[in-house]
């Protein structure tokens, strides 16, 4: 999650809180920004432009193994019916 977004959601966490809490709001933004930064980097996330390469590759490969899957059985049973004749 880059830089910028943290800001966002720490400014918005600390937009919410309650009336008797706002004169803390540069405090408590500040421990929301640690806390979303210490935590965020220990998931082990990616884009999601990331995650959609990965996904259409997966599905190339995928359709690709199952070709090589489908002309190994022919191979498998051609080579089955030459040794029968």
């Amino acid at each position: 999650m880059d830089t910028g977004r943290i800001e966002d959601l720490a400014a918005k966490l600390a937009g919410i809180l309650p009336p008797g809490l706002r004169g803390l709001g540069s405090e408590l933004q500040d421990n929301f920004r640690a806390l979303l930064r210490a935590n965020l980097d220990k998931w082990d996330l990616v884009s999601r432009e990331r995650f959609d390469t990965q996904a259409e590759l997966l599905v190339r490969t995928q359709k690709k193994l199952a070709a090589l899957e489908k002309r190994v059985r022919q191979l498998e049973q051609r080579q089955g019916s030459q040794s029968e004749s």
